[in-house]
C-alpha cells in the first residue's frame, strides 16, 4: 500500500468515526473503529478515545503478529494481555490500543477485509439486551437490509469484551463459513454492540446505518403487534438478485 492511499484510508477512517460519534452510536469512550495499515500492520483507535472527536493521533499502528499469535492461545492473564496489547504497539511511544484490537486484528487479517466499526447503538443493544438477539439476527424484515447488511448476521452471545470475545468471535465465524461458505457483514454481540466490516469505509457505514434501522424497525413492529418477517425465499432472491448485486457495486459494499 502506497503512503498515499493509507493516508486517504486514515483520513476517510477518521470521517467515519466522527459520524458514527455524532450518531450517537456511542458516546465517551465507546466503540472504535480500524483499518488495515499494510501486509503486517493496522491501525486501530486508542484506548479510551473517543469516536466523534478521534485524531490521527489516536489512531495507533499495531503489529497483527502478537495479537493474532494471543487469539490462538487457551487463555492470558489480564496482565498478560495488557503486555500484548503494550507490545503490538509499531511505536512504543503510541497510545495504548483499545482492549477490542485482538478482534479488530482478526477480522481485518480476513480475505477482502480493510476497515472494521464497533459500535454501541441505542436501537442495537435495545434489541441485543432480549431474547430477540437470535431472531434479529437470522430473520430480515425488508429488502434493503439484506442488500446493505447481508441475509444474515452473526449472533455471538456475551463473553468478556477483549481477548475471550476476539476468541470467541474467531470460532462462531468460522463455523458459519464452514456451513455457508461466506463472511457475514455483520456481527451482533449479546449485551454489548455491533461490528461491522468490508472491504471500504462504504460497506462499514452502509452496514451499521441499516443495522440501526433494521432495529428501529424491529421495535417499532413489536410495538405495533408483532413483526412480519420476509420469507427465507424471499430472502434469497433479493440476496441472489442482478440489479442488487449492481447496487451494491454502485454503493461499494
Amino acid at each position: 500500500m502506497s503512503d498515499s492511499s493509507f493516508a486517504s484510508d486514515v483520513s476517510r477512517l477518521l470521517e467515519l468515526a466522527h459520524e458514527f460519534g455524532n450518531k450517537e452510536f456511542t458516546i465517551l469512550g465507546e466503540g472504535n473503529v480500524s483499518c488495515r495499515a499494510g501486509q503486517d500492520t493496522f491501525r486501530v483507535k486508542a484506548s479510551g478515545s473517543t469516536l466523534g472527536t478521534l485524531s490521527e493521533l489516536e489512531l495507533t499502528e499495531c503489529r497483527f503478529a502478537p495479537l493474532l499469535d494471543a487469539i490462538a492461545k487457551p487463555s492470558l492473564s489480564d496482565e498478560e494481555v495488557e503486555q500484548v496489547l503494550l507490545e503490538s504497539r509499531v511505536r512504543p511511544a503510541a497510545l495504548k490500543p483499545s482492549v477490542e484490537t485482538f478482534f479488530h486484528a482478526y477480522l481485518l487479517s480476513l480475505r477482502g477485509v480493510r476497515f472494521v466499526g464497533h459500535t454501541h447503538p441505542i436501537p442495537i443493544n435495545q434489541v441485543l439486551c432480549t431474547s430477540h438477539a437470535q431472531t434479529f439476527a437470522e430473520r430480515r424484515q425488508t429488502p434493503d437490509e439484506i442488500v446493505c447488511c447481508g441475509p444474515v448476521s452473526l449472533l455471538v452471545p456475551y463473553v468478556d469484551p477483549g481477548l475471550v470475545l476476539a476468541q470467541e468471535i474467531q470460532a462462531r465465524l468460522q463455523d458459519l463459513q464452514t456451513r455457508s461458505s461466506r463472511l457475514p457483514r455483520v456481527i451482533l454481540l449479546e449485551n454489548h454492540g455491533i461490528i461491522t466490516f468490508g472491504p471500504s469505509v462504504e460497506a462499514v457505514r452502509s452496514a451499521m446505518l441499516m443495522a440501526v434501522k433494521a432495529a428501529q424497525i424491529y421495535l417499532g413492529a413489536q410495538v405495533l403487534g408483532g413483526l412480519r418477517h420476509l420469507p427465507d425465499k424471499e430472502v434469497e432472491r433479493i440476496d441472489q438478485r442482478l440489479d442488487e448485486k449492481h447496487r451494491q457495486k454502485m454503493l461499494r459494499i
